[in-house]
């Protein structure tokens, strides 16, 4: 039995590695987790101001409800976007996951 688990553990604790072990695969993963979170947070800007310009026009107590509404949902997302890249590094790196070793997804 201890034999099965170290046959059937050892491939996987190899296969843990595989990503930082590759030679521009972390830094494309950097990039592109840097990329998103810029592309979001631009996104919020567009959409946060395309708000507050049908907020102008609008007259209806319910539709400036729904806006509001839509603001802060804009709002929480572009937090979890921020945030989550460096909850990932720090989390990942005192759980000792391989990813979090090798790839820093802080977006600045």
């Amino acid at each position: 039995m201890v034999l099965l688990c170290l046959l059937a553990v050892e491939p996987a604790a190899a296969q843990q590695s595989a990503v930082c072990n590759a030679d521009k695969l972390p830094s494309m993963i950097e990039g592109f987790f840097q990329l998103t979170t810029a592309l979001g947070i631009i996104g919020l800007a567009v959409v946060w101001q395309a708000n507050f310009l049908i907020d102008m026009f609008t007259l209806s107590p319910d539709q400036k409800k729904g806006l509001k509404r839509h603001k802060r949902s804009a709002l929480k997302s572009a937090v979890v976007l921020v945030v989550l890249g460096p909850l990932y590094t720090v989390a990942g790196s005192m759980m000792g996951l391989p990813l979090a070793q090798c790839v820093n997804l802080v977006p600045w």
